[in-house]
């Protein structure tokens, strides 16, 4: 298994619970990219507004830094990740990162997003976020998956696949 991974999408393709599920079940330690934002980020978004590049290369270096020192077992975390440029320079520091992208549809994220009391990030930046996201391209080491089903059956299917990456 890779000793970095960021699990990585829109707000509530469900990186946070993957994650930390993820963790538990490799051994590996679990950060929330979200505890990382400098207040004003946090602030940010909560008020509705979009973070800019310029606020967002500080925090992507940081994510960089927390995987590049990650202890033995490995490092998971949850971040956007949602630009080619954001993984990039969370690669700079980090250059053996997988990145894996969870999908789902609009609807299933608008409910997710609904349905999660007190998170800072407000469903009306959902629209932004989802015009923001790059795919992962054929160059960039990571994988794309549904996040359907449930944490489980999500981690599940990750497991699989990051088994069958290791094998080729």
């Amino acid at each position: 298994m890779p000793q970095g991974i960021v699990v990585m999408g829109v707000s509530g393709a469900g990186k946070s619970s993957v994650s930390q599920a993820l963790a538990t079940q490799l051994g590996a330690s679990f950060i929330d990219g979200d505890t990382l934002h400098p207040e004003a980020n946090v602030r940010k978004m909560a008020s509705g507004v979009p973070l800019t590049d310029d606020d967002r290369w500080p925090w992507l270096h940081l994510v960089g830094t927390k995987l590049s020192t990650s202890p033995h077992g490995g490092t998971i975390v949850a971040c956007s990740a949602l630009k080619r440029s954001y993984r990039d320079a969370i690669r700079t520091a980090a250059p053996d990162t997988t990145f894996i992208l969870l999908q789902a549809d609009r609807a299933a994220l608008q409910d997710r997003l609904t349905q999660r009391p007190g998170h800072f990030m407000p469903a009306s930046l959902l629209d932004s976020q989802l015009e923001t996201l790059e795919e992962l391209q054929n160059d960039e080491s990571g994988l794309m998956i549904e996040s359907a089903g449930g944490i489980d059956a999500t981690v599940d299917r990750i497991r699989k696949l990051l088994e069958l990456s290791a094998v080729h």
